[in-house]
């Protein structure tokens, strides 16, 4: 297959440069023993040039211009090259049509091109430069003109990689039951970066590896990393307002290539190093039983609207991988400026290969998915869920064996949770809203509150789902932490430089009396009540709980909601808090040890208020105060009975019956207790208005007797067998 011709170009780095045809099959550039194949889809161009670099910062080292007659195969532009090794810079000039107007063509061959396929990406970035966009800064036609400025030595630069130099010995994904899952979620820099977490490379991937021994402490099963597919940090350009500081794109939701790990998060910067420390972060998560979940942005790039960079996907075929709205202007369901095709064929097959990489090549145990609402978008916006790539990536027979979890919404006001295909799990809104609601003791939600406990059965009940695919959460990297959920009632953004217009308005928090930092004694008892609540909610609901990292500690980002521009302490985790509040850190870590103890937490099925097989209790009974529940308007309180026996759990062993108590009133309100099974006794192992909220052999009142449970707080019993502490 490769007898053509060889051909003579230039010197690389001595010598002749010696080319065949090559092949269309796979994307990107793939390694053999004796040199590398690059192939690289773009249907619209009239010519395309592969360039290579012997530094990220300097000018080709050497050129070679493809022929359309011998080096194209349909839309498949193709060549292999000899001698190309593990590590070679490379990038690529096309030309074609400039028609934004009508047709949407911005083709420009005087600006490097980053391949969308590429395994790394080095170099810097330098789009505050006329040089990094298709069209001149200071002409009147704006973004209809065209620049002819070279950014060669400028532009970031693809790097070949060999996949096979890592020894990944038997590791494989974990394959964790979703049901048995605790998600985690953090930012690979934030998590180490600050002075106070005693790692030896901070803010990276190798950082990340060193809490290893404390992540496994705490008891999560999967660590969920916001987005760590190559981002620029620098992309944002305001100062903060209040410091002067420059701000960033931290958090990384504006994805530069998809296949690449970010060099940020490497210990020396580089897209090469990023990978193989990637890969050993990966392994040693795996070593230790923990998964790996990463949170992917396929919505949108960062290449913005009209009037951003030029750096890959708009070069090679801008009407092909972007929702174009006339031609000129783009399509924005993402607020970012642009969408992603990601129903047109071509995009679907980038997605696909994206997904199965970071699975085949790199171990990955699952992915979130942000606003993947628009994945089920056709052509036109509408909502075509199942003829979309989410019933691709349910079905594909990879990836179908990952955790794929869908935020179930877009900018655009799609809103769709609940309504994704078979397979997929979801972000739960409604948990996190009605949980908040309830616990700040708002009135008419306790048929919300019940149905958030159970599982969300009005969201997940149908099409073969169950309640493990709803993904519950309070809090999350956007919005209040869950310290400032409990301490302010509006957000305070003001060094976000959008003028305290950015970020949610309708955060459904308490500052429990004072708006912010407070020394009153009896406030700070309330939120760490308040802050309890939350969690043993999050943590005693069926479903799969979420975590944000820091939450565990009381990590505080001072009424900040969107902190999404910040590489400081309003991201960077203290860990001098894991000491200063050991208390609530304990009770975080007690609950989710509880939490995997009780597979009636854990259930398979939905409740159905009835006995099953050799059950004697109801999976679930629902209680007031004086035995049966009214439902009424105004309560605010419940209590509910889950029977622990395997045949209602779907586990296969039986667990203790489990009565867990709820008052989000101002007052005391007094229980009756269920009388216990005979032999058996309740124990209370779990009430939020004490410190330091959870017991291991307190007792409650005998069967038939009251119990008080005190102003806002969440009381939880275990039947136990006499003189047994299991």
């Amino acid at each position: 297959m490769f007898d053509s011709m060889y051909v003579s170009t230039t010197l690389f780095p001595t010598g002749t440069l010696q080319t065949k045809p090559g092949e269309p099959y796979n994307l990107g550039a793939t390694l053999d023993s004796q040199g590398c194949n690059f192939a690289v889809f773009s249907r619209h161009a009239i010519a395309v040039e592969l360039l290579f670099f012997s530094t990220a910062e300097s000018e080709p080292c050497a050129r070679v211009l493809l022929d359309s007659t011998l080096n194209k195969t349909g839309d498949i532009w193709h060549i292999w090259v000899e001698g190309i090794q593990d590590g070679q810079l490379y990038g690529f000039l096309v030309d074609g049509p400039w028609h934004p107007a009508d047709q949407g063509h911005r083709f420009n061959p005087h600006k490097l091109l980053l391949d969308p396929y590429a395994k790394a990406v080095v170099g810097t970035y330098h789009w505050d430069e006329a040089s990094a966009y298709a069209y001149e800064w200071e002409d009147e036609k704006g973004d209809m003109s065209f620049s002819r400025m070279p950014n060669l030595s400028k532009a970031v630069k693809a790097a070949v990689v060999a996949p096979s130099r890592f020894c990944w010995d038997r590791d494989k994904p974990l394959q964790i039951p979703l049901k048995d899952t605790v998600i985690y979620e953090a930012h690979v820099r934030a998590y180490t970066k600050d002075p106070t977490s005693g790692t030896l490379a901070p803010g990276t991937f190798r950082g990340l590896i060193e809490k290893i021994p404390y992540i496994k402490d705490l008891g999560v099963t999967s660590v969920e990393l916001l987005p760590l597919h190559e981002f620029n940090p620098a992309e944002n350009i305001k100062t903060n307002p209040e410091t002067g500081e420059p701000l960033k794109n931290f958090w990384g939701y504006s994805t530069v290539n998809f296949f690449s790990p970010c060099a940020w998060f490497a210990s020396d910067g580089d897209g090469r190093t990023a990978v193989h420390e990637f890969k050993q972060l990966v392994k040693a998560f795996h070593d230790a039983g923990l998964e790996i979940i990463l949170d992917v942005v396929y919505n949108h790039t960062a290449e913005g609207n009209e009037y951003g960079p030029l750096v890959s996907f708009r070069g090679f075929d801008n009407s092909i991988y972007y929702m174009l709205d006339g031609g000129r202007h783009y399509k924005n369901y993402s607020g970012c400026g642009n969408t992603l095709n990601c129903n047109h064929p071509v995009v679907r097959r980038l997605i696909l290969d994206s997904l199965r990489y970071w699975v085949v090549d790199m171990h990955i145990d699952g992915f979130r998915f942000d606003l993947a609402a628009i994945l089920g978008r056709g052509p036109d916006g509408e909502w075509i869920p199942n003829y979309s790539v989410l019933n691709d990536i349910a079905h594909d027979p990879i990836l179908s064996q990952t955790k794929i979890i869908a935020e179930g919404w877009d900018a655009a006001g799609l809103f769709k949770v609940g309504d994704f295909p078979r397979g997929w799990a979801e972000w739960n809104a409604h948990f996190r809203d009605d949980i908040r609601s309830a616990v700040k003791s708002d009135p008419e939600k306790i048929g919300a509150l019940a149905t958030r406990l159970a599982g969300s059965s009005d969201l997940f009940h149908f099409d073969g789902r169950h309640p493990y695919h709803g993904i519950n959460f309070i809090t999350a990297h956007d919005g209040f932490t869950l310290q400032d959920l409990v301490s302010y009632n509006v957000k305070h953004n003001w060094a976000n430089a959008e003028n305290n217009l950015d970020g949610a308005n309708n955060n459904l928090s308490w500052n429990c009396g004072h708006e912010g930092v407070t020394g009153d004694a009896q406030i700070q008892q309330l939120r760490r009540s308040q802050k309890r609540n939350l969690i043993a909610l999050l943590l005693l609901s069926q479903g799969t709980p979420m975590l944000l990292a820091g939450d565990e500690m009381s990590y505080s980002k001072f009424g900040n909601n969107n902190t999404y521009c910040h590489d400081n302490r309003l991201n960077w985790l203290n860990w001098d808090l894991v000491r200063n509040e050991a208390e609530f850190h304990s009770f975080v870590r007690f609950l989710i040890h509880f939490r995997r103890r009780h597979p009636a937490l854990r259930r398979e099925t939905f409740f159905q208020g009835k006995t099953h097989d050799q059950g004697t209790l109801p999976d679930v009974r629902w209680m007031g105060p004086e035995g049966e529940l009214t439902w009424a308007w105004f309560e605010r309180c419940l209590a509910l009975l889950i029977a622990g026996h395997r045949s209602e759990t779907g586990s296969v062993r039986d667990d203790n019956n489990l009565w867990i108590g709820l008052n989000f009133f101002w007052g005391d309100v007094s229980f009756k207790i269920p009388p216990s099974s005979d032999g058996y006794h309740w124990c209370r192992v779990i009430d939020t208005a004490s410190d330091p909220g959870y017991f291991d052999e307190a007792q409650a009142p005998e069967a038939g007797q009251r119990l008080t449970l005190g102003p806002r707080s969440v009381v939880v019993l275990v039947e136990r067998a006499q003189n047994s502490r299991s």
